[in-house]
């Protein structure tokens, strides 16, 4: 997807690119660049192993797995797009980036970033249509149902994104190409224009509203009726069953909204004076969901850990292990 091309209006000056100048003052910034080197093996090896073990088993290949892959496949694309482009730009003081490269950039980012909040949604339908639907299941949530709502939402999240990145790639960038992050985000780049961006602001915040709490408010509307289904439940032991199904992806959207919730705080209160520390917190905090997301996955559900420990060819001693860890 090549914006310069694509998106150019004669006012660009299209042979210059940016520069991303995030970290410049930040002390040790080699160990960050390590952690996240390290974030990123663990993400691959961790949703790689999970998406071989559902491929190769038949018995996983239903509904819920498809969204379970659906989210791994996310995991690993946004973890992609933000980590290897930094190694060079902070560690070797590579920054430049061509305007088409931070255009696509931002897309791809702000895509991915975005379908994780969209793929746990869709994993909250899941569970809906589990608990409260149990003996019409399999006629309800098909392989091909879940498949098409799969497209129908990165189909949706496409539209969000783009029109964001194509005005922001129209716009007439003839001052400063300093960008203050360490990736191609829409804010710090549009605000680099040289005219009037107030458009741009509103539109990529009403996209960041629709994608972060159009995804949560549905979140919480299918949990508040699974309460409601669980809590008519006249068996102890069923009602327990029931909410420990959820709390893997409890933990997951925990895990996902915290991070953001926390930075937006620090971010406007302030908290943190340091602009460098403040982007390297945030950038920590967005790639750790999508690597702890599949360990997460596969202790907490049975099922799966013990396809994993099979795959991997654990001895029994290990496989208990893994039991206890998932059980603490």
């Amino acid at each position: 997807m090549n914006f310069s091309v694509v998106f150019s209006n004669g006012t660009n000056s299209f042979n210059k690119g940016f520069y991303l100048t995030a970290f410049r003052n930040l002390e040790n910034k080699n160990y960050l660049i390590l952690a996240l080197a390290i974030i990123y093996i663990i993400t691959l090896l961790g949703n790689l192993v999970l998406l071989a073990v559902v491929l190769m088993n038949s018995s996983l290949q239903n509904p819920k797995y498809l969204a379970v892959c659906d989210l791994a496949i996310v995991d690993i694309s946004v973890n992609s797009v933000i980590i290897p482009q930094m190694v060079p730009v902070f560690a070797f003081n590579q920054n430049y980036v061509s305007f088409g490269a931070c255009f696509s950039q931002m897309f791809f980012m702000h895509f991915f970033g975005d379908m994780e909040s969209f793929s746990l949604a869709l994993l909250a339908y899941d569970r809906l249509i589990a608990i409260c639907w149990p003996l019409r299941y399999s006629t309800i949530n098909t392989n091909l149902r879940m498949l098409l709502i799969i497209a129908g939402i990165w189909s949706l999240v496409v539209l969000l994104e783009i029109f964001p990145v194509i005005f922001a790639a129209r716009l007439p960038y003839c001052n400063s190409r300093e960008v203050q992050s360490c990736c191609c985000e829409h804010s710090p780049v549009y605000k680099l224009a040289c005219t009037d961006t107030s458009f741009n602001r509103q539109l990529g915040t009403a996209k960041t509203l629709t994608a972060l709490l159009g995804p949560l408010t549905f979140i919480i509307f299918t949990y508040a009726i699974v309460v409601v289904a669980v809590t008519r439940i006249a068996s102890i032991s069923q009602r327990w069953k029931a909410f420990h199904t959820c709390l893997t992806h409890l933990l997951l959207v925990l895990l996902y909204y915290m991070p953001v919730m926390l930075a937006y705080v620090l971010g406007n209160l302030r908290l943190i004076q340091n602009f460098d520390l403040y982007t390297a917190v945030l950038t920590v905090s967005v790639t750790i969901p999508p690597m702890l997301n599949p360990i997460i996955y596969s202790l907490k559900t049975d099922e799966l850990r013990d396809k994993i420990v099979k795959l991997l060819g654990k001895p029994k001693v290990a496989q208990q292990i893994i039991k206890n860890e998932a059980n603490g």
